[in-house]
């Protein structure tokens, strides 16, 4: 018995035939158009199941963009349907970024009739069928504590804070997981039943900073059509994450120095203030007290915000711990996008362990999530990962342990602005040892 209706789009009139033909004894209903400029159109006259989505159409070709950005409209408009991509060898990695945004599968041109079936039907079965089906809570949002010294450290100091409403300073290079280590903050609190509001402080415009943090009343200004909560009032009772505080702009640094004293918002447009109860937590990546020193962050800010600091390792740092997230993260890709793969080949293991993880966490979990979706088989292998030149080997011949023990220490210290407490405990070994190393090494 044939199931399931199948749109495909694609602007090849050669591929449109071939498909309709292949493709109709094995479903209730096929579709074929030539452009996504009908394609809303036709999906809420047609409503298929699936959707065959050419990457390339007559605009901008060849780069993919339009596959891209009808994967994401798809998706949004209606979750439900499953969209499967078609795409040439050279389209591969604009692939994997199209089921990063949601596609099911992709098919590589020119296609295996049986394998463009079963990818079909397989998607086919993978849409909702009318029963409703419990949601799976995931726990990727959990924090991994892993094993080094540092991170156990500000595991114990985080229990410690957690349910007082002292305010937190998270500091770290990007992708070390601060809006992560804030959210299990938020968690161990006794506000961990109201909202959590999260703000990327740095992306706010400077024209909707204060609309956007405090609101504003109807007609303050053009646009201004009705009444907006901002982000202070969202977060009564519960915990407001500021990320990326440093790149906040001087003059506004004032405004909000003086809602987080005086614990009042004032809306835009309005004089009434409106009392605010929140837990503020602040992250940044930047050296907020080199920027104190330079004129470029409040100092009576810095000091409001920083009643605790707490500082993440970069991953390079914590290497004892890069396996065990790459495994972690393996699990949750080859179940999202349905592989076999369960396991890591030795070469492909030495090869995370030596790469120097600029990016930290977040590039170690971009890097399994596209080798997961190239993998094939049950063993993740080196080839199956894309890790650029900047890797580094400690093993090399070109880098003792010594030199490379001297350059942690380096790079600590600069991270650390010179702080001998913070250094020591970021590495994990006591102060006089520390000592000792940067004599060694004339430090």
């Amino acid at each position: 018995m044939k199931h399931g209706k199948i749109l495909v789009v694609d602007d090849n009139q050669g591929i449109r035939k071939a498909l309709k033909l292949l493709l109709a004894p094995h479903f209730s209903e096929v579709e074929i158009i030539a452009s996504p400029s009908t394609l809303v159109s036709t999906m809420e006259s047609f409503k298929p199941n699936v959707v065959l989505l050419d990457m390339n159409f007559y605009t901008d070709i060849n780069t993919g963009n339009e596959g891209l950005f009808w994967t994401s409209e798809l998706k949004k408009m209606y979750p439900d349907v499953q969209v499967v991509l078609f795409t040439a060898y050279a389209d591969i990695a604009l692939a994997v970024e199209g089921m990063k945004r949601g596609a099911f599968d992709f098919i590589v041109k020119p296609w295996d009739n049986e394998k463009l079936i079963s990818t079909l039907k397989s998607a086919y079965e993978a849409t909702p069928k009318g029963t409703k089906t419990a949601v799976k809570k995931t726990q990727e949002n959990e924090m991994f504590w892993g094993s080094s010294t540092a991170m156990g450290e500000i595991r114990h100091a985080m229990e410690r804070i957690a349910p007082t409403d002292a305010t937190v300073l998270i500091t770290g290079e990007n992708g070390t997981g601060k809006d992560v280590l804030a959210r299990e903050i938020h968690a161990a609190s006794s506000r961990k039943h109201q909202p959590m509001i999260c703000v990327d402080a740095g992306a706010i415009t400077e024209t909707l900073f204060e609309s956007e943090l405090f609101g504003h009343v109807k007609g303050a200004f053009t646009d201004a059509h009705a009444d907006h909560v901002g982000k202070f009032e969202q977060a009564n009772g519960g915990t407001l994450f500021l990320d990326e505080i440093g790149n906040i702009p001087l003059h506004l640094q004032a405004k909000l120095l003086r809602v987080l004293q005086n614990r009042t918002v004032t809306r835009v447009g309005s004089e009434k203030q409106i009392a605010i109860d929140i837990r503020l937590i602040c992250a940044t990546n930047m050296n907020l007290e080199k920027m104190v020193q330079e004129g470029r962050f409040r100092e009576d800010l810095y000091y409001r915000i920083n009643t605790v600091q707490m500082h993440l390792p970069a991953l390079r740092d914590r290497a004892g711990d890069i396996l065990p997230l790459a495994e972690i993260f393996l699990k949750k890709f080859a179940e999202k996008y349905r592989r076999q793969t369960d396991a890591i080949a030795a070469d492909a293991a030495q090869s995370l362990v030596s790469h120097a993880w600029s990016g930290n966490i977040r590039e170690l979990q971009n890097v399994i999530e596209k080798a997961v979706i190239l993998s094939e088989g049950k063993l993740l292998k080196q080839k199956d990962l894309s890790l650029n030149a900047s890797a580094r080997s400690l093993s090399s011949a070109s880098q003792t342990l010594e030199e490379a023990e001297e350059k942690t220490i380096r790079d600590t210290m600069t991270r650390c602005n010179g702080n001998l407490s913070m250094v020591a405990k970021e590495l994990g070994i006591s102060r006089p040892t520390l000592y000792s190393k940067l004599k060694k090494y004339d430090i």
